[in-house]
Parts: structure tokens; C-alpha cells; sequence
């Protein structure tokens, strides 16, 4: 495996394996790789001759009050993971390579991002829309692979993908859970004890919310249902419950066939998303 870390030497590496006929598969990722992280990074190796992992904390998709000083970073353990993992070229870039100068254009997303994190997260798809694209034009993959745990994040990529003909593939790869359900997430660390206990019930709760609409219950009945049984077993405060259509993102109706329910609860130290989507 080969540590990269300017923007020339990654596009030079893949246009030379473009030219030689190699299909490239790309994960994107923010670091401390986790379990979740390695699963792309398998399904990628499967398909692709191939393998780019990038790591990069893009500050763009942060808020003024969120955590990117404290987001968690160890690139020798990660180097390691990758290696092990069987990635090909690790990118690694800085902050200053990735964004050398004043930008002369942004790229905004209008759609599947108003709602969910969205709502309270002003700003942070432009980012992640804007890294991604970059990252695209670097590595130049042809296929991407993504979590289904950032659903919304890959509703919106999947729109950018489509508005702009980027001829990349996104492979939505499942979400990988521990073994009492807890999606595995690099902010997991910052649970409490006590709080560690309590996380698998959200996804217990996702289930109880897909088992109640397949019955045929309402919407407002299965939002309600999912808050008391989070609330009754956790000290998590509920941010957002939500059952939209996918990967659309918008309000469930009759004809409706894929739906996602999403929620996300914050912790004392750690904001924790989950999901399903499923056919109806």
C-alpha cells in the first residue's frame, strides 16, 4: 500500500491505472476506521482491481459548534487498518492541499437536505457535496462505496451524482452493526458506560417503527411510538424521528414503495444517527 498525499500524484496514479484499463473502487472516509469503514473497503476489493481509500476531516461539513478539533484522528492505526484491509493507495491529504486558495464557486444542495441532520446542520451537505465532488475528480473511481448508515448523506451524493452525469457509481453498502445492533460509528467512543448499555434500543425502536407501518399504522403512531420507547429506556435526548420516502427524502404517501425511518439522539458526548429503509 502506498500513503499518498497531494492532490497531482493521486490524479497522476489514477489516470495512469484508468489508462491501463483498471477499474478503481473509492471509500471515502473522515479516519479512525472502525468496522463499518473495513466492510466497504471488502466490498470494494471484491469488485474493483483497485483500492482508494481516502482519509480526509473536511472542515467544510462542520458547524461553528461542532466537534472537528476534537474529531477523533490516529493515522498510524489507520495506515495499519487500510494495509491489513488490502487498500492499494491511501490518500491523505491536508487541510491546505485540499482547499489551497479562495474559492471561486460552491456548490449548494437544494434537495434531501432540509430535513434530518439537515435541519440543524445548516450548510454541512454543501459541504460533504463539495469534498466528495473534489475527491471524484481526483481519484477518479468508478465505483464509490458508502454506508447506509449516513442514509441522507447518500441520498444526497446520489442526487449530485445524477444533476452533474459524474460517471461514478455509489455502491450503498448495508450498515454494521455490533452485536446487540449498535451501528458501528467512530463518535461510539465517546459513549458513557451507562450510555453504551442504552444505544442499542434505537435500533430495537427502528424495528418496532417498520414492524407497526407494514401493520398498516399511521405515520404520527409509529413517530410516537418509537420517542416512548427511546425515551423509557435511555437518558438520550431525541433530536429527530422521522419515516420519509427514499431516497427522496420527502413526506411518506399512499403509493410510497421505498421508506426510510430515521432517527438521531444525543448523548451526553456523542450525537448518534440510525436508520432503515426498507420496501412498503
Amino acid at each position: 500500500m502506498k500513503r499518498i498525499s497531494t492532490v497531482s500524484e493521486m490524479q497522476e496514479i489514477s489516470i495512469n491505472n484508468k489508462k491501463s484499463g483498471k477499474r478503481i473502487g473509492f471509500v471515502p472516509t473522515m479516519g479512525f476506521l472502525h468496522e463499518g469503514h473495513l466492510q466497504l473497503v471488502k466490498k470494494a476489493r471484491e469488485h474493483n482491481d483497485i483500492v482508494v481509500l481516502s482519509i480526509f476531516v473536511n472542515p467544510l461539513q462542520f458547524g461553528p459548534n461542532e466537534d472537528f478539533e476534537a474529531y477523533p484522528r490516529d493515522i498510524e492505526r489507520d495506515e495499519m487498518l487500510a494495509k491489513e484491509a488490502g487498500v492499494d493507495y491511501l490518500f491523505y491529504p491536508s487541510v491546505e492541499e485540499m482547499y489551497k486558495e479562495k474559492r471561486t464557486s460552491v456548490i449548494q444542495v437544494v434537495e434531501r437536505s432540509n430535513v434530518l441532520c439537515g435541519v440543524n446542520r445548516v450548510g454541512h451537505f454543501d459541504g460533504v457535496a463539495t469534498v466528495v465532488i473534489k475527491l471524484f475528480n481526483i481519484v477518479l473511481p468508478d465505483k464509490a462505496y458508502f454506508g447506509m448508515k449516513d442514509a441522507q448523506q447518500v441520498a444526497v451524493l446520489e442526487g449530485v451524482i445524477e444533476d452533474y452525469n459524474i460517471p461514478v457509481a455509489i455502491e450503498r453498502v448495508p450498515t454494521v452493526r455490533e452485536e446487540d445492533g449498535l451501528a458501528k460509528s467512530s463518535r461510539n467512543v465517546y459513549l458513557t458506560n451507562e450510555e453504551r448499555a442504552e444505544a442499542p434500543v434505537l435500533y430495537q425502536a427502528l424495528h418496532l417503527g417498520k414492524q407497526l407501518l407494514l401493520e398498516g399504522k399511521t405515520t404520527n403512531f409509529v413517530k410516537n411510538s418509537i420517542k416512548e420507547m427511546i425515551e423509557k429506556e435511555t437518558t438520550g435526548h431525541i433530536e429527530y424521528i422521522e419515516v420519509l420516502t427514499y431516497p427522496d427524502l420527502k413526506s411518506k404517501s399512499r403509493n410510497d414503495k421505498e421508506l426510510i425511518i430515521a432517527l438521531a439522539v444525543k448523548f451526553s458526548k456523542a450525537r448518534l444517527i440510525d436508520n432503515i429503509v426498507f420496501t412498503f
